[in-house]
């Protein structure tokens, strides 16, 4: 925004007489100019209300404004504005080290909830009785909504050892906890074996360490005799379509992973190329499994064949791209594609359908420990895997 309306202001300067010399002007094309012209109703409104407002407004708060509320105007929860702020916590978030309470939230500017997706094992918010599915609703004296969040989490990081008060509701009950702050180490892979040699990996985000940490625990269970995996990708929000590639090659094939599909037409195709390893595989998918999730299920399912447990995953079938715009560390998320399972299937507003609709009983938050079959969705699969090697 800063550098658009710089050009804008030179533009008008350029246009000027130069007192006391030759007429001196530039020429720009007619929609250049419409633009600048629309703009300058933006920068008078500024200018009031530098002027009029009854407190002193600072100038980098109302462009950034300006930024957030032009990109919202799309109606696109994908498409958003970061401050230079909110930019650096995304990075440090790739990074997976973070000091905090140990919670990943999901934000929809579609219900207006901040809602918890997974809470991190022996982090301060499992120890004070945080559930995945709780809504949170304040932090101290900060209301939560989809434009105060960044602010929120912000709050909640801070000096290991410290306490922050957050409100979280949980059904219709209002929960206040105090919720101790310490370093959180983001675990994006786990894995175990389950009864019958039957593998089991949890992936929680493509992001990260993510690929070295999923190569190593599929290592680790087929030097132990692994008959068949369950690969869980219940509550993964997606994330780098380089690592949904990196995984996908473990399994398939050189072949289409998927295609995306661009406003002026153009279809990009993306291959997965090393080659396959053989393997019995069943998926597991929920209502937050979104983005390369379910890019990744809808190829493993088209491609091979495998099994979907679960339900009706989230339904993000569209690509973004993430650049810097201004030199201070200001960046904005833009949708430019949607993206097609190897088949055509859509999956935008759409989700992938399982093939064995498990849900959970009302009132389960899913918060059972690694393996653990009394989880009736993984006792699904791993029953569905053992019957599918009998066979």
């Amino acid at each position: 925004m800063r550098n658009i309306l710089s050009a804008f202001l030179a533009a008008l300067f350029l246009l000027l007489p130069l007192s006391g010399m030759a007429e001196d002007t530039v020429t720009i094309p007619r929609s250049v100019y419409d633009m600048y012209r629309k703009i300058d109703t933006l920068v008078e409104m500024m200018e009031i209300v530098q002027e009029n407002y009854y407190e002193d407004v600072d100038e980098k708060t109302l462009l950034d404004g300006a930024a957030q509320g032009m990109l919202r105007s799309l109606g696109d929860p994908y498409t958003f504005y970061y401050t230079a702020e909110s930019f650096a916590d995304y990075m440090e978030h790739q990074k997976g080290e973070y000091a905090g309470i140990g919670i990943q939230i999901s934000t929809s500017y579609v219900t207006g909830l901040s809602t918890i997706s997974r809470v991190f094992s022996g982090s301060p918010a499992q120890e004070a009785d945080v559930h995945r599915g709780d809504i949170l609703v304040q932090v101290e004296d900060l209301v939560v909504t989809p434009d105060t969040i960044t602010d929120a989490v912000n709050i909640m990081r801070g000096t290991p050892g410290t306490d922050v008060e957050v409100v979280f509701r949980r059904g219709e009950e209002l929960l206040t906890k105090t919720v101790g702050r310490a370093q959180i180490t983001m675990n994006r892979v786990e894995s175990c074996m389950l009864e019958n040699q039957i593998g089991y990996i949890r992936l929680w985000e493509f992001a990260g360490e993510c690929v070295s940490q999923f190569t190593e625990a599929l290592d680790s269970l087929t030097q132990a005799g692994m008959r068949g995996l369950i690969l869980d990708l219940r509550d993964n929000p997606g994330g780098l379509l380089d690592d949904a590639i990196a995984i996908g090659n473990h399994f398939l094939d050189e072949g289409v992973l998927t295609y995306l599909q661009y406003r002026n037409g153009e279809t990009q195709y993306y291959y997965t190329s090393k080659g396959s390893q053989e393997i019995e595989l069943v998926i597991l998918v929920n209502e937050n499994s979104a983005s390369c999730s379910e890019l990744l299920t809808g190829a493993l399912r088209d491609r091979l064949g495998s099994l979907v447990v679960g339900v009706t995953s989230f339904g993000k079938g569209v690509v973004q791209h993430l650049m810097q715009v201004d030199a201070e560390g200001d960046a904005m998320q833009l949708t430019v594609a949607q993206y097609f399972t190897p088949s055509g299937t859509e999956v935008h507003h759409n989700g992938i359908e399982p093939d064995h609709w498990v849900e959970l009983a009302e009132g389960d938050n899913g918060m059972y420990l690694l393996g653990d079959l009394s989880d009736p969705q993984l006792h699904a699969a791993w029953v569905d895997i053992c019957n599918l090697l009998e066979e």
